[in-house]
């Protein structure tokens, strides 16, 4: 079993993953948490870094031009490596651009520049997302979702935690520039990724209404398409429900900043990253169907440790049990989920596919995040953490529907 797990994470398909998954995790936070922390300390007024939120934009609406990446080619690289190569380099300018901005005399000028480097970023994603579908064998898919998750995760502490301890010590001109020298390294990643095996520029629609529409039919046209976009969207919603109060729920307890810093940010990336890597080794054993079913279970388990910690109080070994397992369970369902959404594409429409079924996950955080500070509040924590786990059921419930144990996973 051991020997199977290092020859499909030996694949140069699943290796480049983790450098674009790199990739389209860096600009996250320099557009985000990274730039206020460069607007507070230049003591910008806190209603102007409010708005700034607004710069995020492009990746909820990435779904709007995602079919132009379907339909056109940059007529080198192949259609997908073509485009995230392109992007990649506007994004390494655009980063280091931003980084001579200075946000307290060019508000509208870094607004702008951060503006432009979400959407080079979105872009990028779109692309990343679509290649890895369009690349990645049946067998390799878990794996792949794994490694793109790793690197994805680790960007964001680099350009979010390391980037901030950088800037005690140098100047936000320097962290951006390194930040986009890193982004600029990237790209040999890009140049260094295999073509998928059936080429890809034939397979792009021929006009670009094909590209709006088709996708939307293609996938429309199988049965119980809506009741899957609905499954889709709950298949993650315990999770979802549990981690928007993590933080609060922690330092409730008694717990302090550097504990939460420490325990559940540092040792609960590395559990996820464990967690990821593992779930795509057991996929690529058991398959996609199969590894839903064991991992949505998982999932809704988990969030009882948490209810746990909450009866037990201020206890240090309990808080590092239930963030490992959490997190662990939480990188087991998102490997399986993100293999589950890539077999749905039709590789002829594979930008504008994911990019629709991508951005149903995000509207299910935000929306399922909205009530829980009130759920929380009335119920106290022991009973808030428990009554989580019911975001599993309708999830579980559907998997017999959309991911049969006995079925053949879905090819696209």
């Amino acid at each position: 079993m051991l020997f199977s797990w290092v020859k499909v994470y030996a694949s140069r398909r699943v290796i480049c993953l983790l450098g674009l998954g790199f990739s389209s995790g860096l600009p996250l936070a320099l557009t985000a948490s990274t730039l206020q922390a460069w607007m507070a300390s230049e003591h910008v007024d806190l209603r102007v870094i409010g708005i700034f939120s607004l710069v995020g934009l492009p990746y909820t609406l990435k779904v709007c031009w995602s079919p132009l990446l379907d339909r056109y080619s940059p007529g080198f690289l192949g259609r997908r490596r073509g485009w995230i190569f392109i992007t990649q380099l506007l994004l390494a300018a655009g980063i280091i651009a931003l980084g001579f901005a200075s946000p307290a005399t060019f508000p509208w000028t870094v607004a702008s520049l951060a503006l432009a480097v979400a959407f080079f970023s979105a872009s990028q994603d779109i692309a990343v997302d679509a290649y890895r579908a369009d690349v990645l064998p049946d067998r390799e898919r878990g794996a792949g979702a794994a490694t793109s998750v790793v690197g994805y995760r680790v960007a964001m502490l680099t350009s979010g935690a390391l980037a901030l301890v950088l800037s005690d010590h140098v100047p936000w001109n320097r962290v951006y520039g390194l930040m986009g020298c890193l982004m600029l390294a990237n790209a040999l990643w890009t140049l260094a990724a295999p073509e998928p095996a059936d080429g890809n520029d034939a397979a792009a629609p021929k006009t670009l209404k094909d590209a709006v529409w088709e996708p939307l039919r293609a996938y429309f046209h199988r049965s119980g398409a809506v009741e899957m976009l609905f499954f889709i969207m709950v298949f993650k919603l315990g999770d979802a429900i549990a981690g928007a109060m993590t933080t609060p729920f922690l330092l409730d307890l008694g717990f302090t900043r550097t504990d939460v810093g420490t325990v559940n940010k540092a040792f609960g990336l590395l559990s996820t990253i464990l967690g990821t890597l593992a779930g795509g080794g057991i996929i690529t054993r058991i398959g996609i169907h199969r590894s839903l079913w064991i991992f949505a279970f998982l999932q809704a388990v988990s969030n009882f440790a948490f209810t746990g910690l909450a009866l037990l109080g201020k206890n240090y070994p309990a808080m590092v049990a239930a963030v490992g397992i959490e997190n662990v369970c939480g990188g087991l369902g998102t490997a399986a989920f993100i293999a589950f959404l890539m077999s749905l594409c039709d590789r002829r429409f594979t930008a504008t596919q994911y990019a629709l079924l991508s951005s149903l996950t995000a509207v299910t955080r935000v929306l399922a995040g909205a009530p829980t500070g009130f759920m929380a509040e009335s119920m106290g924590w022991p009973l808030f953490y428990a009554v989580s786990t019911l975001g599993a059921v309708p999830g579980i419930v559907l998997l017999p529907r959309f991911a049969p144990w006995k079925a053949l996973d879905p090819a696209p």
